[in-house]
C-alpha cells in the first residue's frame, strides 16, 4: 500500500496512528487494512493529541494556583500517561544497548531486555529533567501549548523518514513488521511536522528545523554504526531527541 488517496484512508491512518502511538482508544475497526508504514505520515496527529491533553493539564493546574514547576511536571506526567511511556522506553533501551553492548548482537540483545540499566536510567532522568526545565521556563499556558504542539507533532513527523532511510536492524520485531515506508509517505509526515514548528514563530521554526536536521543525521549515523539500522526502540529514542530539541528552542523563543 501507499500514501492515503481518499478521505476514508486519511481517517483510517489518523486513527491507526492514534491507537498505535497513544493509549487512546477508538471504536474498534480494521482501519481499512492499512499498515503502520502506510499510516506513519499521520504520526504528528497523535502528537497533536498528546500535546492537547498535556497542555490542558498544565492550564487546569496553573489556573488553580500551582506554580510553573509543578504544573510542568504534571503536564509531563500526562504525556507519559497518554503514551504509556512508549518513547521513554525506547530511549532507555537504546541507552542501555548502545552503552553496554560490545557487539551488534549484544547491543540488540540488551535492547530487548525489559530490565533497565544504569545507562537507561541516566538517559531517562536527563530527558525528564531537560523537558521539565524547558517547560517551566515558558510564559504561561498559551506558550506551553504552542511549545508542546511543536515538540510532539514535529518529533513524530520524523518517523517516516527515519524508517525509510534506515533498514531494519532485525529480521523480526516491530520495525521489520511495520512494512516499507515510501518516499511520499515520509515526505508528508515530515512536512506536517515542519508546519507545526511555526507555532514557535518563523525564526524559532527555522532554528528548530536546522537543529532537528543535525540531530536526525547524527542519530541516523549512530544507529547505522551501532546496530546497522533501526528498530522500534530507535524510533522512540528519536522522538525523545526531537521533543527535547524543540522544547529547548521554545524555551528561548517563547519566554
Amino acid at each position: 500500500m501507499s500514501s492515503p488517496s481518499e478521505p476514508r484512508q486519511l481517517l483510517d491512518d489518523i486513527g491507526l496512528s492514534l491507537v498505535f502511538f497513544t493509549r487512546l482508544r477508538l471504536p474498534s475497526h480494521d482501519f481499512g487494512g492499512r499498515r503502520l508504514a502506510d499510516a506513519i505520515w499521520a504520526a504528528p496527529f497523535a502528537g497533536l493529541a498528546v500535546a492537547v491533553i498535556s497542555a490542558l493539564v498544565y492550564t487546569i493546574v496553573s489556573k488553580a494556583g500551582l506554580a510553573a514547576g509543578p504544573s510542568a511536571a504534571l503536564a509531563l506526567a500526562a504525556t507519559m500517561l497518554v503514551t504509556g511511556c512508549l518513547h521513554e522506553d525506547g530511549l532507555s533501551d537504546i541507552a542501555d544497548g548502545f552503552g553496554g553492548g560490545r557487539t551488534r548482537e549484544r547491543k540488540l540483545e540488551i535492547m530487548r531486555d525489559s530490565r533497565i540499566g544504569a545507562y537507561g536510567a541516566a538517559a531517562l532522568v536527563a530527558s525528564l529533567l531537560i523537558r521539565w526545565t524547558a517547560l517551566s521556563e515558558l510564559a504561561g499556558p498559551g506558550h506551553v501549548f504552542l511549545a508542546l504542539l511543536a515538540a510532539h507533532a514535529t518529533s513524530r513527523g520524523l518517523f517516516g523518514a527515519f524508517i525509510h532511510l534506515l533498514p531494519p536492524a532485525r529480521a523480526d520485531g516491530l520495525s521489520a513488521g511495520a512494512g516499507t515506508v515510501t518516499v511520499e509517505t515520509a515526505a508528508i509526515g515530515a512536512a506536517i511536522g515542519a508546519v507545526a514548528l511555526l507555532a514557535l514563530g518563523l525564526g524559532g521554526a527555522i532554528i528548530a528545523l536546522i537543529l532537528l536536521g543535525l540531530v536526525f543525521a547524527a542519530f541516523r549515523a549512530l544507529c547505522l554504526s551501532q546496530i546497522g539500522g533501526q528498530t522500534g526502540d530507535t524510533i522512540g529514542a528519536l522522538q525523545q531527541l526531537g521533543e527535547i530539541t524543540v522544547l529547548l528552542v521554545a524555551s528561548v523563543c517563547l519566554t
